[in-house]
């Protein structure tokens, strides 16, 4: 069994559209502006496991509750991923995660290859 111990951090993946990248750059300054959290990079097009275009927050243990929950209320509407990072990219996106809003159908065979690799 897994400990909170086997968590070194999470990522919230942000996803938008061409409609909505203007609500996902709101909520991008709003995290930035309230959390010391980790942007990264804006990508327009899917990525790796994503459906979608998205950003990714990093953030670390700690900050789960206050980040999380600042999300629930300040989404405006886009869909998340919130994952764990454990080391076991599978299950950390799959088994391990949760949704704020829609749940995308992510690419989970790419994240198996690089579990092969």
């Amino acid at each position: 069994m897994n400990t909170n111990t086997d968590i070194t951090g999470f990522h919230a993946h942000i996803y938008f559209d061409t409609a909505s990248r203007e609500t996902a750059a709101r909520v991008r300054e709003g995290l930035g502006a309230k959390f010391d959290v980790r942007l990264g990079r804006w990508h327009e097009q899917p990525i790796g496991p994503h459906p979608k275009s998205m950003y990714q927050v990093a953030f670390l243990p700690h900050q789960f509750g206050e980040v999380v929950t600042w999300l629930m209320l300040n989404r405006e509407g886009l869909d998340i991923l919130v994952h764990p990072e454990t080391g076991d990219d599978v299950k950390d996106h799959t088994d391990n995660s949760l949704w704020l809003g829609e749940k995308l159908p992510l690419n989970i065979e790419f994240l198996q290859r690089l579990k092969t690799i």
